[in-house]
């Protein structure tokens, strides 16, 4: 299943919408896994004349529905870290008129988003859809290590080791979820880990 209906929550928490075509110049879509199935979803001839489209597979097969879309310019890599440039490269010959939307793991979304708002674009004035995967990218407070791809709390801190409990706070600078010690206070009292969103 590749959407799921997150739960209220804090307010630093993104909301994810519904990507929708709109007027503009051009038009980047920046997407990792399922959420080739929202450009697929919106894409037409017109639209696909003045877009860029920058897919991240990590291990699904949209890319060849994505090239047959005859977009202007199409890019496939194997992580964010091998399309960070060309994401970055992307904002900085943005013209006036770009329309942006993303797409697919909040991962991609938060790191995307963040490009995006070091080179002047407003967060309100980027479309996100969340697609796939519900895991988090998590920051740990304590030694500030990131760790990708969290599914469960408590989740142990794959640079320090700590166990840390998964919280909803969220940095857009960061583009992560903030993880604390969930045993400082009784080391080794550590509650079985579940599904984040069980």
């Amino acid at each position: 299943m590749s959407k799921f209906t997150f739960p209220q929550s804090i307010i630093s928490r993104p909301v994810y919408g519904k990507l929708e075509p709109r007027a503009g110049s051009a038009h980047l879509f920046i997407a990792d896994a399922e959420g080739a199935e929202a450009i697929l979803d919106l894409a037409t001839p017109d639209l696909m004349k003045s877009s860029h489209i920058i897919y991240i597979a990590k291990g699904t097969d949209f890319e060849g529905a994505l090239r047959a879309l005859n977009p202007a310019m199409f890019y496939a890599g194997p992580s964010y870290g091998a399309a960070e440039q060309r994401i970055h490269k992307a904002f900085a010959d943005a013209t006036m008129g770009l329309q942006v939307y993303l797409s697919g793991t909040e991962s991609l979304m938060g790191q995307a988003q963040y490009a995006a708002m070091q080179a002047g674009i407003p967060h309100t004035a980027i479309q996100t859809e969340h697609r796939g995967s519900v895991a988090r990218r998590m920051q740990c407070v304590h030694c500030k290590g990131i760790t990708e791809d969290v599914e469960t709390d408590p989740f142990v801190c794959s640079h320090c080791g700590l166990n840390l409990f998964v919280r909803d706070h969220y940095s857009r600078r960061l583009a992560a979820y903030q993880g604390v010690c969930i045993d400082a206070e009784d080391p080794g009292n550590v509650p079985a880990p579940k599904g984040i969103y069980e």
